[in-house]
């Protein structure tokens, strides 16, 4: 709930959460997920384990030293998602072309 003040009335709006806030939102977020999804289709053609996972410590170099609790395995991990997420937000942001190989991703 938001309290939104004019001309000294008090307007209550509410908001779903689970509604986006335009259409634009909605488009970007699909565009999102399927470059995410096309990143791990083609990471899964380069890497067995994921990338970013040390076997030896069995630790996640995105989890800043973290332990991996999937033993590499990146098909459902969070933090390789969040990892890919970013990424796609940080191309758009600049206004540059999210890449379509993950050989192109940089860290």
């Amino acid at each position: 709930m938001i309290k939104a003040k004019t001309n000294s009335q008090t307007k209550v709006i509410t908001m779903s959460i689970g509604e986006p806030a335009s259409k634009s939102d909605s488009a970007q977020q699909s565009e999102m997920s399927k470059w995410v999804q096309r990143m791990l289709k083609s990471a899964k053609q380069y890497h067995k384990l994921c990338p970013y996972f040390d076997k030896k410590t069995k630790q996640c170099f995105l989890s800043l030293g973290g332990k991996c609790d999937r033993e590499g395995k990146f098909d459902t991990c969070p933090v390789f998602m969040k990892f890919l997420e970013n990424k796609y937000n940080e191309y758009v942001s600049k206004g540059r072309i999210p890449p379509s190989d993950f050989l192109d991703v940089a860290l």
